[in-house]
């Protein structure tokens, strides 16, 4: 109900350990804490006055990090928009999922402020794939069986290959 010193504790400790994996979302319950935590950087934050240009082709990432509690979705658009996903818990599996294209989205940032806005691409995406770990579901439930199967098959190939070496 309210973000105190415990839970910004552990939306540090969740960034840490996002950055570590590294992957660019976390939900509590990856590291096993059952609280309704996100905690994301995309890299999108803004590009500091005086920093240097990009050489050709480069991307700039330039940290910014995001924390919610007890995030939900308030209203989601028919259009949907496909990306490629991968999750820190299916190591190695990418898939094409297909999500809404735009949420409206609520939830108690790190000072506890009610937050509600409307997002689209990446930052839509991510927030989903992170909520959907708090409701109890990995992107490969929102594939066709077949590709679900095939998912299930390399993890277990990459499990076993780890566990060999």
């Amino acid at each position: 109900d309210a973000v105190d010193d415990s839970v910004r504790a552990l939306m540090d400790d969740m960034l840490d350990t996002m950055y570590d994996a590294p992957g660019i979302g976390l939900a509590a319950v990856q590291i096993g804490d059952l609280r309704r935590v996100v905690v994301m950087d995309l890299g999108d934050g803004p590009v500091p006055e005086g920093a240097a240009p990009p050489a050709d082709g480069e991307e700039v990432r330039v940290p910014n990090p995001r924390f919610f509690a007890n995030p939900e979705v308030l209203w989601q658009s028919d259009e949907t928009y496909c990306y490629e996903e991968g999750c820190l818990s299916i190591p190695e599996y990418f898939d094409e999922v297909e999500r809404p294209a735009r949420v409206r989205v609520a939830y108690l940032d790190r000072e506890g402020q009610r937050v509600e806005e409307e997002i689209e691409g990446l930052y839509a995406v991510c927030f989903q794939h992170e909520l959907d770990h708090l409701n109890g579901v990995l992107f490969i439930d929102h594939l066709s069986r077949l590709r679900r199967d095939r998912a299930m098959s390399k993890v277990k190939k990459t499990m076993r290959l780890r566990e060999d070496a």
